[in-house]
Formats: structure tokens, sequence, C-alpha cells
């Protein structure tokens, strides 16, 4: 799975962590995660990073960190362009 992440700051401390146990329990096995963020800092933010910057583990899931590359898009996820199209529908009505 791949996800782009609002921003570290906005989201509750231990939301990343829960997302990634609750995935794991889904699946009944440890997630291998691989985390990019646009600043170091960020997987501090999230819980998925100890102080020295190396990627969390446990029993649910191990964090391994990525150094950051150039954007990519995100293929197979589509562009909601249908959904928002139902939102402004919406709007009108």
């Amino acid at each position: 799975m791949k996800a782009v992440l609002g921003p570290a700051e906005e989201a509750h401390p231990r939301a990343a962590a829960t997302l990634l146990e609750g995935l794991a329990l889904w699946h009944q096995q440890r997630l291998d995660v691989v985390l990019c963020a646009d600043e170091p800092s960020d997987g501090c933010a999230l819980g998925l990073c100890n102080a020295l910057g190396f990627g969390e583990r446990n029993v649910h899931y191990e964090v391994g960190v990525a150094p950051r590359g150039p954007r990519q898009t995100i293929v197979g996820v589509g562009d909601f362009d249908d959904l928002r199209q139902l939102d402004l529908w919406e709007v009108v009505a």
C-alpha cells in the first residue's frame, strides 16, 4: 500500500502507529514499513522514528527510513475527479 499523508503536525501523536497496528492485525502479520518524509523530523512527529532518526519496531511493524527522492504520482489510485464532481453536485443541489 502506498499513501500520501497530511502534515504530521496536524495528526494525533498516535495516529500513524495506530494505523499500522490496525493494518498488521487485519493482515495477521507483521508489517515492513518504509517511511519517506519531506523532513526527517516528520517521522519523529508521527511516532515512527526515535530521536536518532532510526525507524521504530515492535510486534506489529518495523519501520525503515528511506531518503526523500523526487515526487512521483501514485499509480492505480486514480485522480478522484468523479468524487469531486459528486461533491460539487451536492453543493449546487
